[in-house]
């Protein structure tokens, strides 16, 4: 496609409608999905093993999400995610007991699993690469103001309807999701051999096997080992992040509103940046975006446990922000500059199991170092992985956009 003919707003409506409604869905369960928990009669600790069961079911989800997508194509996929997340929000809604609800917080990550990937996968052959990370930092974009509004329409929601409301958005947002997927113009099949059985060439030529994921992460093993690592880091550092600004508040003596006010702040900056840094990897290199996101946020969390007020926190929180935005869409452009065709949907899901692990393990270290020492080492020790990041993907990260000369593998 001509550099000069595409148009982003030209796919708007079918990329990102749906992402945008899928973040308001589920935005607006996380603030209540321990609360509900508790409801149901469960302590403290057994309602945040309930919250980490979204995270387990879309990392167990990863691999099979590559079959759904493959077999259906991404429209299809996309559909059927979102009605997946719908009837989990009904089954909470509806849960008599705490181990039906935990499944239905399960089944949210597995539809999240399968919708993220579809949308990577889709986006990745829709988009020109000259326009990729553009494209798909404002997919993150998006994403998050879909998450950043969906608690406020749930308190909307649970005025009226209490705990209750918040599913109801976000069964309503999902189905409405699923809705606008349905009108996403399917791709073509790209790769097909031109050649039939009555051509005699073409008969002597049996069809290329059809990727596995196994085939595939052995004829890729190099980029997981390598780029791979890198955005599981960076995975690990923004999952900490979330974790470490209200624990810190606590810890100095903030309110909860006060820390509700810097974390939403913090989140303001993050969700306003993402188009810019996305045209400056497009035409500077993916380098330009990944090394200095993971700089800043390793800089702003070395210097979280020197804060001691409310100021200091702000002005900390709004550094973590900025460093993150930046980054908007910089794992899923990265996954979708390695992915292969054929093979793509293999690819991505065995990407978004790295970006799980990492979800799942920066958070795991904060506790287990804090355990041991204090807060102040977990997030000194979440700081260190963000300049360890910033070191890995520097050195694999090739250094221009996708198109110029530069290699697009990693250095040997």
């Amino acid at each position: 496609m001509p550099r000069e003919t595409f148009d982003l707003r030209s796919i708007a409506v079918g990329a990102y409608g749906p992402s945008l409604l899928y973040g308001v869905a589920t935005g607006a369960i996380l603030p209540v999905i321990a609360l509900t928990a508790r409801d149901l009669g469960a302590d403290v600790a057994t309602a945040a093993l309930v919250i980490t069961l979204s995270g387990i079911g879309s990392l167990v989800t990863n691999v099979p999400a590559t079959l759904i997508a493959t077999r259906f194509g991404e429209r299809k996929a996309l559909v059927g995610a979102a009605l997946w997340c719908a009837a989990a929000m009904f089954l909470a809604l509806a849960a008599p007991t705490l181990p039906v609800f935990a499944a239905a917080v399960f089944m949210v990550g597995m539809a999240g699993a399968v919708f993220g990937l579809a949308r990577q996968s889709y986006l990745t052959e829709a988009v020109p690469a000259h326009f990729r990370a553009r494209a798909l930092s404002t997919l993150g974009g998006v994403t998050r103001i879909g998450v950043f509004i969906g608690p406020f329409a749930a308190a909307l929601a649970m005025a009226v309807y209490g705990l209750d409301g918040a599913y109801w958005v976000g069964g309503v947002a999902s189905i409405a999701a699923a809705a606008l997927s349905w009108r996403v113009p399917e791709l073509g099949a790209p790769g097909r051999l031109a050649l039939t059985a009555q051509s005699p060439v073409g008969a002597a030529l049996a069809p290329p096997p059809a990727p596995t994921v196994r085939s595939v992460m052995r004829s890729h093993s190099r980029i997981f080992v390598t780029v791979g690592v890198g955005v599981l880091l960076i995975a690990a550092v923004r999952a900490t992040r979330q974790a470490v600004l209200p624990l810190w508040a606590e810890s100095i003596g903030l309110d909860a509103s006060s820390t509700a006010l810097i974390y939403g702040l913090s989140g303001a900056i993050d969700m306003l940046i993402f188009y810019p840094s996305g045209k400056i990897m497009d035409v500077k290199g993916r380098r330009w975006i990944a090394v200095p996101c993971m700089l800043i946020m390793g800089t702003s969390l070395t210097l979280l446990p020197f804060t001691a007020d409310a100021v200091g926190l702000l002005l900390v929180a709004l550094l973590i922000g900025f460093g993150n935005g930046i980054g908007s869409g910089i794992v899923m452009t990265l996954g979708a500059d390695f992915s292969p065709s054929p093979g793509r949907p293999q690819f991505l899901g065995i990407w978004r199991l790295f970006t799980d692990v990492g979800n799942m393990s920066g958070p795991a270290l904060l506790s287990l170092v804090t355990a041991l020492a204090t807060l102040s080492a977990g997030i000194w020790a979440t700081a260190a992985l963000g300049f360890l990041g910033a070191a890995v993907l520097w050195y694999w990260i090739p250094r221009a956009a996708p198109g110029s000369a530069e290699p697009a593998v990693p250095r040997s």
